[in-house]
């Protein structure tokens, strides 16, 4: 595929004069649409010509198996003129644009011109969706002249398949819809902290070791893609006119990588594969050559497995305390005069540059490549908002936007209408640089997202996506979601498990009804046929499993897994929810400082039996920032109390961190308090492996009390070494625990 440098030329086609005899059910929405006289008949005779060249028999042949597996007809290939009824594939160096294209259906005959192939196949792309989305009756298309081309010439989508693997299957599958809406690149996010995906000849520990990792279940889990499979999908994509781009990710989110060779980092340290999420310490030693060499290999085999003139590197989140407390790597700052760990991580950046540069690729890189300074030939992929984005074209850079569109946002908060109406070129930096602008991707982030519910966060909202790139000047969201009600039907026939479009799949709210003794799980469901299957002995629901309508309700401890099913599949990953014996169940709970309004839960949320998952935002959990936690809980009577337990959470990336210190003490009045024990706490703040830590009292002699306090110690501001240095940090604790 050739290299999309520059904006398409022809770019000046106006609006979209639509006069089809019927509303047009394309996505993405055509430049122009002008309707015909008459019809075109499919019969036995209709034949379809192709150009006699290797790409454009392929497009043919394309072509004719998809409108048989769409429809049912049965069309032959011919590479030479015909007579009679025909679709008529042709070069003509007239249409203007690398993938402009101008399809025409009249009577008799049906004509996709382009000036290459790329513009060929995507007028063949047209043409299926003109066509019954399934077997049906009608073999009738009216005439109709449609005139196109896009906008954006780098329009992608990327599959991060690092956290949670994809099987080739499913990979193949995205590229078959992608390609359908024109979406032309592939963006393959292949490694990360969590999992390293692809096979390395010369390093086989990386599939070996980093592929897998052990889950909080002690359960394996991973998997990696052979040479051989890579080689598979590229070049099933470029059959379809999309390009794969491979992202290796350096000089941080290499915990995967370091795990198999622990060498790599500047510590040196055996590390695992995390099994949780966020940003981690160990990242690629700046100040080893050997770091270089091994990398230089690496490049070796992903440069010749894709064919693209890209490869993206990561860049980001890269905390570099390491770096800082590294001999060879602060050599290495003084010998290249370098100020600070930015400056390394530009030095960082700049040699893998050179290093892609001497093969014929261009490194892509998120936006802090621009940290330290970037090289004005990289291109930078914004994430962090606009003002990264202004700085990249300022500084020379060409520049992808991706901020507006990551599809791992849920669903409620990122609705399909949220992302059809959104521009992400409205700054005036991007019309005074539009040459620099290469256009957009929709990154979907796998740390909540599996196989299960990919397809749900994707489809239908990756059809606006397409539309906002091809053609920006499509703003009927009313006619856009007839159309996209039109796709459903063809993706239905090939069970893509699409999303609803305004809201979540299912949204679980659990809560504690203390009158009653009663835990309430309350499921809005996306769509009115999903089934929600449960179990209550911790086990992975079935389609066979017992299912509730929107309420399931609990009147003991214990856990309660559930999965929704839509036509007999799961769609998302199970959740769990534990319920425990409380003795302080449902009593009053009272706090000297407020917890964050973002994070404060139910009023009785410490007490309510429910313990949070791995999640802080799951509603589970209460938090405070930047000062202590200290609640008091009225048991409201004397009571025996054998041990008080909370427990905490640490997610350092999200600046969440273990208390100092926790301290314990009760009262029989309210305002006489008898200290109990104080618990420390060693808090490593640069430990950024999600990690929940129970702190437990033990009564050694039996206790009696009406009022019992729990008072934890905030770390403070963020330290040195932190990419939030400075900020406060919060506290996060989900239970107070009595028994």
């Amino acid at each position: 595929m050739r290299r999309l440098t520059t904006l398409l030329l022809g770019l000046a086609m106006a609006g979209c004069a639509v006069a089809a005899p019927a509303p047009s059910t394309i996505i993405p929405q055509p430049q122009t649409i002008q309707a015909g006289q008459g019809t075109f008949v499919f019969g036995r005779d209709t034949r379809i010509v192709a150009p006699a060249d290797p790409r454009g028999r392929e497009i043919g042949s394309f072509l004719r198996d998809a409108i048989r597996a769409q429809t049912g007809l049965v069309l032959h290939l011919k590479n030479a003129p015909a007579k009679g009824s025909r679709i008529e594939l042709r070069i003509d160096p007239s249409v203007h644009g690398d993938e402009a294209y101008r399809l025409t259906v009249a009577p008799g005959r049906i004509t996709i011109a382009a000036s290459g192939d790329r513009g060929l196949f995507w007028g063949a792309q047209t043409l299926l969706q003109l066509l019954p989305p399934r077997h049906a009756g009608t073999r009738a298309i009216p005439a109709v002249r449609i005139d196109d081309a896009p906008r954006y010439a780098w329009r992608g989508v990327m599959l991060d398949v690092a956290r949670h693997f994809m099987p080739v299957p499913l990979v193949k599958q995205q590229i078959d819809l992608l390609s359908r809406y024109k979406i032309n690149v592939l963006h393959w996010h292949l490694t990360d902290d969590q999992g390293w995906r692809i096979q390395i000849q010369k390093y086989p520990r990386l599939t070996r070791v980093g592929a897998w990792r052990t889950e909080a279940d002690g359960s394996r889990s991973g998997g990696f893609y052979t040479q051989q499979q890579v080689r598979e999908v590229v070049e099933y994509a470029r059959a379809r006119n999309v390009m794969v781009v491979p992202e290796i990710e350096m000089p941080g989110h290499a915990s995967a990588a370091i795990a198999a060779y622990p060498s790599l980092s500047c510590p040196r340290r055996p590390v695992p594969v995390p099994a949780s999420w966020g940003v981690f310490a160990d990242i690629y030693c700046v100040g080893d050559e050997a770091t270089f060499a091994f990398l230089h290999d690496v490049l070796d085999e992903v440069a010749a497995l894709f064919p693209a003139p890209y490869i993206h590197i990561g860049g980001d989140e890269v905390p570099k305390q390491q770096w800082l407390d590294s001999a060879p790597s602060q050599a290495r700052m003084h010998d290249e005069h370098l100020a600070d760990g930015e400056g390394l991580q530009s030095y960082f950046i700049k040699r893998i540059q050179r290093d892609l540069a001497a093969r014929g690729k261009t490194l892509v890189g998120w936006d802090e490549i621009l940290e330290g300074g970037a090289d004005p030939q990289a291109i930078v992929e914004m994430w962090r908002g606009p003002a990264e984005a202004r700085k990249a074209l300022a500084n020379g850079n060409r520049l992808i936007v991706a901020g507006p569109f990551y599809l791992d946002t849920p669903i409620d908060k990122l609705t399909l209408e949220d992302l059809y109406r959104t521009d992400a070129f409205a700054d005036p930096a991007f019309a005074a640089h539009p040459g620099q602008v290469l256009g957009a991707e929709a990154p979907l982030w796998s740390e909540r997202v599996t196989t299960r519910n990919a397809e749900a966060m994707l489809y239908p909202r990756v059809l606006a996506f397409a539309e906002r790139l091809w053609n920006p000047q499509a703003h009927d969201y009313a006619d856009f979601q007839r159309r996209v009600g039109a796709q459903y039907p063809w993706l239905d026939a090939r069970h893509v498990a699409y999303g609803p479009e305004d809201r979540d799949l299912v949204d679980y709210q659990l809560s504690f009804n203390p009158q009653h003794l009663r835990w309430r799980l309350r499921a809005a469901r996306g769509f009115d046929d999903v089934q929600l299957r449960y179990t209550l002995d911790g086990s992975e629901p079935t389609a066979q499993s017992p299912a509730f309508g929107d309420v399931l309700d609990r009147y003991a401890p214990g856990t309660i897994r559930v999965a929704p099913f839509r036509h007999g599949v799961p769609y998302l990953p199970s959740q769990t929810f534990e319920i425990v014996d409380n003795r302080a169940l449902g009593k009053p709970v009272s706090y000297r400082i407020a917890p964050d309004p973002r994070y404060t839960g139910t009023p009785a949320q410490l007490v309510d039996g429910v313990v949070g998952t791995d999640d802080f935002r799951d509603g589970l959990w209460v938090g405070w920032k930047g000062s202590d936690m200290e609640a008091t809980v009225d048991l409201q009577q004397p009571m025996a109390l054998h041990s008080i337990q909370l427990r905490f959470l640490q997610q350092s990336g999200s600046w969440i961190l273990l208390p100092h210190r926790v301290d314990f003490a009760v009262s029989d009045d309210g305002k006489a308090w008898r200290a109990l024990q104080s618990i420390p706490i060693v808090v490593d703040p640069l430990d950024m492996r999600a990690t929940v830590h129970a702190v437990r009292f033990d009564a050694p002699a039996p206790l009696t009390a009406r009022y019992l306090r729990v008072t934890a110690q905030n770390y403070g501001r963020l330290p040195a070494g932190h990419d939030g240095v400075g900020q406060p940090a919060y506290i996060f604790t989900d239970e107070i625990l009595v028994q």
